[in-house]
């Protein structure tokens, strides 16, 4: 997907932006300005980026000096942290995509819900936005007549500080699942979720999905219909079998961080633009 870009005047107020992109015929990146009417240093210069293109990264290091140059403020709007996962091991991807990041000297960068803290404490003047406001807002409170959901599920022991965060948000209960691996081949060996109300529906909160594995584990051992079951993730890479998601889960849920890579059937999702946007300083 291309880099976005738009301009805010003095006053905070949208206006025609600045910057346009473009690129040589031998591939390589461009900015030029487009509008010439705002005076340099006077605006703030905003690029949003979804997903993990390496020439999209490119290109926003172009605008980023372009902004720079001019004198003005530059705001990234990196709702999936590229990296986030790849937080320890060689190569220690993390610092290798903060160190690009932070080539470009932005004034500020705003993140959704990364994955590893770790990422967090690399990348410089770092805005991250947390997800429990979003869901409760876009899927808890977001249907007429009350929650559609009784309870919120943590799949696995690394979802429970977000999913905890959302059941707080949200008024409900949490409940744990976790995922069992065999220890000679490291390979999954199964999932348990504790006990359920015989009742009810119940959301379950984590950040990202690639292939849904996981996620249909978990349904499976809950032994529930997928009417009963919702599926939240911040990132929906959905890749590989991930459509089947659509077999477990009656309502699938996530944001427009990242351009997923498979439809998957009756998928809803939530606009981030507003809640970063309100979070430039």
């Amino acid at each position: 997907m291309a880099v976005e870009l738009s301009t805010w005047d003095a006053q905070g107020n949208q206006t025609t932006p600045t910057f346009s992109t473009m690129r040589f015929p031998a591939g390589e990146a461009h900015v030029k300005v487009a509008n010439d009417t705002a005076e340099p240093g006077g605006t703030t210069e905003i690029a949003t980026l979804r997903g993990t293109s390496g020439d999209d990264l490119l290109m926003l290091g172009m605008w980023a000096d372009a902004v720079r140059q001019r004198g003005s403020k530059s705001v990234a709007l990196i709702p999936y942290l590229p990296g986030a996962r790849q937080d320890r091991g060689i190569p220690f991807g993390a610092k290798v995509y903060a160190d690009v990041l932070n080539g470009f000297h932005l004034d500020q960068v705003i993140a959704f819900d990364p994955h590893s803290p770790v990422i967090v404490g690399l990348v410089d003047n770092l805005t991250v936005v947390t997800s429990e406001r979003v869901v409760a807002e876009a899927v808890i409170r977001g249907h007429d007549g009350g929650s559609p959901y009784d309870g919120i599920i943590a799949p696995d022991k690394g979802a429970v500080a977000r999913a905890t965060a959302v059941a707080d948000a949200c008024g409900l209960p949490l409940y744990r699942a976790e995922k069992h691996r065999n220890p000679d081949t490291g390979k999954l060996d199964g999932f348990t979720c504790e006990p359920l109300p015989e009742t009810g529906r119940f959301l379950v909160v984590d950040d990202i999905c690639d292939g849904g594995g996981t996620f249909m584990g978990l349904a499976g051992s809950t032994g529930l219909p997928k009417e009963r079951l919702g599926l939240w993730v911040s990132h929906g890479v959905f890749s590989g079998r991930a459509p089947q998601l659509a077999e477990h889960f009656g309502e699938i849920v996530t944001t427009d961080s990242y351009p997923a890579q498979n439809a998957i059937e009756g998928l809803r999702t939530i606009a981030l633009t507003p809640y970063l946007t309100e979070q430039i300083r």
